[in-house]
């Protein structure tokens, strides 16, 4: 079925670039196998949560403002939720340009956020999560993907303005 395209409306914010990915699986040994040892991503960090039911390795590609984060999750208890580890691509995360005015406009959009609002992330950065899955009030979701909204520090910020020319 073809949807006629809307017209584009004016946001208040910036989608900058891809922030992260984040890889789960019953094992962080098994997705460290592939992503450390054998493409050599550098491991800069660990977070370990309860209430996101995580552990995880954070690796990265690249560096400075143009570093992606790749994250190697498995879950602390398999048979508990967030299942970090039931679909092997877990989320993509986004860098924000102003997260608080992204989601007070993407909410009056109709877009659904998962439950948590903004808190600081693994990496220190403030996040929120749009839900992979619409609802009658909010008809407008990740259909099927969850997506990370990561605000982006000034000099992430400056870089990708640079950049942009």
């Amino acid at each position: 079925m073809n949807r006629p395209l809307r017209q584009a409306q004016v946001r208040p914010f910036k989608v900058l670039g891809i922030q992260q990915i984040a890889i789960g699986g019953t094992s962080k040994d098994r997705l460290r196998a592939l992503w450390v040892d054998m493409l050599g991503l550098e491991v800069t960090g660990n977070f370990v949560s309860e209430r996101e039911n995580v552990d995880e390795d954070i690796c990265a590609i690249g560096s400075g403002p143009f570093k992606v984060e790749v994250d190697l999750m498995q879950p602390l208890d398999p048979d508990k939720k967030p299942a970090v580890h039931s679909t092997p691509l877990n989320h993509v995360g986004l860098w924000i340009d102003d997260l608080p005015t992204a989601v007070t406009w993407l909410t009056a959009q109709g877009v659904r956020f998962a439950p948590g609002g903004i808190r600081q992330g693994a990496a220190g950065f403030d996040i929120c999560f749009l839900h992979p899955k619409a609802s009658e009030e909010f008809p407008v979701a990740g259909e099927g993907v969850l997506i990370e909204l990561v605000q982006a520090p000034p000099e992430v910020v400056q870089a990708f303005a640079r950049q942009a020319g």
